[in-house]
């Protein structure tokens, strides 16, 4: 086992807070003393069916602590999954029945293993405690907080200056999150930087309790493709861990030069000091930052489907938008020869879109073409005379067949 000074070298990179460092050290110096793991929590509520890469920012960090040789619980909230975190909502988040969250957990399990080491993991559920606490055991813990603590939230207190509505049940959130880690006796917790309030809980339920409280690493939130949001599909600026190694690569590809670095810090195992290499020799020239980038996708596609998988991508990428050609397999749509089909329609019935409002805005930013010509007409009609290669976006194509 390293030195907790090394650990903590480790543990650090890429985290924006240690709350508290001090005591974060004198937990790794008893676990070497002692040579007894810590136990490292980190809760993921499945509320959607696939994990991006935003979610994998909190996953690799628990993969350090790891390979570290700490123990790593990964929680999924089945239980809080179906009351919705608040934080960051400006209004009250739809409920999700068992059966939804549930489906989605299923997914979770088996993605995370793409990451984590299955023989090393130990996966909990909450609605294992939360279940069988019962009326008299759920009041007894919401004593343990006050309105006014819960109004300190910067969410809840801008709703409640603006008049808006906030649910008795939301106020349940950062409690149950809290007693996640009186149940399983966490020595540190993971979250993103907008979960600080709900770690913090954590500390004064456990003190409550009278065990050590935990200590609280927080992780920046990753901006999605878009370069400004943070991660969201239903933003759909996601990058799903899930997707195909095409898919994925070209997505990475799509990123702005500024976020490549970003991702390079958040995504890789890469020491600091590599990542200021890169960045500097940009900065002089030296080296083209598509190529740098070209790195990166490859790292991400290799750590997700291995190494051939990653230089398929990479081939297909330059085939496809360095040198413009048209993949190998791409869906077919056919149409009676000599018909007259609106290119939004034909976008919509070959599933190429998901919506025509979709479809209008694609072709309004002019990222819908026809034989390498831009459709700038959203109510163009197609004449069906012969077969067409409908391009949409940077990696989805069509061919309209005539019959």
């Amino acid at each position: 086992m390293l030195t907790a000074k090394e650990q903590m070298e480790i543990i650090g990179k890429g985290a924006v807070e240690v709350i508290l460092e001090e005591e974060l050290l004198k937990k790794l110096e008893q676990s070497v003393a002692t040579q007894k793991p810590l136990r490292i929590k980190a809760g993921f509520d499945p509320t959607a069916p696939d994990i991006h890469l935003g979610h994998t920012v909190l996953v690799q960090k628990l993969r350090d602590f790891q390979r570290l040789g700490h123990e790593v619980i990964f929680l999924i909230g089945d239980f809080t999954g179906m009351i919705g975190d608040p934080t960051g909502k400006s209004e009250t988040r739809k409920t999700l029945t068992r059966e939804e969250v549930m489906k989605n957990a299923q997914t979770y399990q088996r993605q995370i293993f793409k990451i984590l080491d299955r023989e090393k993991t130990i996966v909990e559920f909450n609605s294992n405690w939360m279940s069988k606490l019962d009326a008299e055991g759920l009041i007894k813990l919401c004593a343990h907080q006050t309105v006014a603590r819960m109004l300190e939230r910067d969410d809840f207190s801008k709703r409640f200056g603006n008049h808006l509505p906030i649910s008795i049940h939301e106020f349940l959130y950062p409690l149950i999150q809290g007693y996640d880690s009186v149940m399983l006796r966490s020595d540190v917790e993971l979250g993103g930087t907008d979960q600080k309030f709900n770690l913090l809980v954590g500390r004064d339920l456990q003190r409550d309790w009278g065990q050590a409280p935990q200590v609280v690493l927080t992780m920046p939130l990753l901006e999605g493709t878009d370069g400004v949001n943070k991660m969201s599909k239903s933003l759909g600026n996601y990058i799903g861990i899930d997707e195909e190694p095409d898919q994925m690569y070209g997505k990475i590809m799509s990123i702005s030069d500024d976020l490549m670095v970003r991702y390079y810090n958040l995504l890789t195992d890469h020491p600091t000091s590599y990542i200021e290499g890169l960045k500097q020799k940009m900065a002089d020239g030296v080296l083209n930052p598509r190529n740098v980038k070209k790195d990166l996708a490859a790292y991400i596609v290799k750590q997700y489907y291995g190494e051939q998988a990653a230089q398929g991508a990479e081939e297909h990428f330059e085939a496809v938008h360095q040198r413009r050609e048209i993949p190998d397999e791409v869906p077919e749509y056919t149409l009676a020869a000599g018909s007259r089909v609106w290119i939004i329609r034909v976008l919509l019935d070959s599933n190429t879109v998901e919506s025509s409002s979709q479809a209008r805005r694609l072709i309004k930013q002019g990222s819908v073409s026809i034989d390498g010509e831009k459709v700038l007409d959203e109510n163009l009609e197609l004449v069906i005379d012969r077969e067409i290669v409908i391009k949409v976006g940077k990696r989805k194509f069509l061919k309209v067949k005539a019959e």
